[in-house]
């Protein structure tokens, strides 16, 4: 019986965005930008490249997208490290945080942020810009966290927030390029706590209890 309402304009999409571009965030964790072609990218999202295109734009604006959501899923150690009470717990979710993400078997090894596209030519400098911009932005989150405990007496005056900030990014990095070399997450667990070993120590130390 015609009911005498229309149809909707346009036809709906025949796929879950989300869970799309989990899959493409994926390949682009486990091949890097370059290394993920877009059959790749299609194959493993189950779309044809007309679509990807329609719901996602070019691969270059699909890898953005893709960053966004390992920075808020696999990567969000980081933002939560930043509201641990003290500067070492600070570095030590930080540390602990990256050995876990980039050795867990929920995901490739090593980080997205940092592999996505070292070894980028030309056709990736786009990428690779996003993510050296994406990496000094944690570094300036990690200076400002420092700075905070420089002013509330939990690190020495005379620390300097932005050396810690890039130090501390610089061993995260490091862990995320060893754990996709195939190194244990025992042996890097081992790196993050040598590192926490020669953490500055607070200038006010905490008071005994009564």
């Amino acid at each position: 019986m015609d009911t005498g309402q229309k149809a909707p304009i346009g036809r709906p999409r025949g796929f879950d965005t989300e869970e799309a571009l989990e899959r493409a965030m994926r390949v682009f964790w486990g091949q890097g930008y370059e290394g993920a072609s877009l059959t790749d990218l299609t194959a493993a999202m189950g779309i044809n490249r007309t679509s990807m295109y329609a719901a996602f734009g070019n691969k270059e604006e699909l890898f953005r997208k893709c960053l966004e959501r390992y920075t808020e899923g696999p990567a969000s150690y980081g933002v939560r490290a930043l509201r641990e009470p003290t500067a070492r717990e600070v570095a030590a979710a930080m540390l602990n945080g990256a050995v876990l993400a980039t050795t867990g078997a929920a995901g490739p090894a090593g980080c997205l942020g940092v592999q996505g596209s070292l070894a980028a030519g030309e056709p990736g400098s786009h990428a690779r810009d996003t993510l050296a911009a994406w990496r000094d932005e944690h570094v300036s989150y990690l200076s400002d966290r420092f700075q905070q405990a420089v002013d509330e007496g939990d690190l020495p005056p005379d620390a300097d927030p932005g050396l810690l900030a890039r130090h501390l990014m610089t061993v995260a990095n490091g862990i995320a390029v060893q754990a996709a070399g195939g190194v244990t997450r025992d042996v890097l667990q081992q790196v993050a706590d040598m590192t926490l070993r020669s953490w500055p120590p607070a200038t006010a130390p905490a008071q005994p209890a009564a």
